[in-house]
């Protein structure tokens, strides 16, 4: 398999680690987009939010607490972050292995591009 992240997770490329335990790894992104930006990533290879199956809802779970741990450790749970996961072309998914953003350190702004409606 040619997976950006299964080669995160098996170690062959290396990352900035946060936290690691048996189901997920969250390192910080290389494009930073806030100034707190990390990834929270499955150890099990799943394409997208959209090939989630019954008996991995359970890793989501992991993952939640993962990132809630993540934001902890990184010194954003209390003042706030963003946890986002893109789905496909449209949601500007660019790595197919699901993984969850974790952004925070800075007041953030509007959601999308096209929406002004949290400004």
């Amino acid at each position: 398999m040619d997976c950006l992240f299964c080669k995160i997770v098996e170690g062959s490329i290396p990352s900035n680690k946060v936290l690691e335990n048996e189901h997920v790894v969250v390192f910080h992104d290389i494009q930073p987009a806030a100034p707190v930006h990390v990834l929270v990533i499955p150890k099990k290879h799943i394409a997208s939010m959209n090939e989630v199956a019954g008996e991995d809802f359970g890793l989501i779970a992991e993952i939640h607490k993962a990132a809630q741990e993540a934001a902890k450790q990184l010194g954003i749970a209390e003042s706030g972050y963003r946890l986002i996961n893109n789905c496909g072309k449209d949601g500007e998914q660019t790595v197919h292995h699901l993984h969850y953003h974790v952004l925070g350190g800075a007041r953030l702004g509007a959601l999308t591009g096209i929406s002004n409606s949290h400004s």
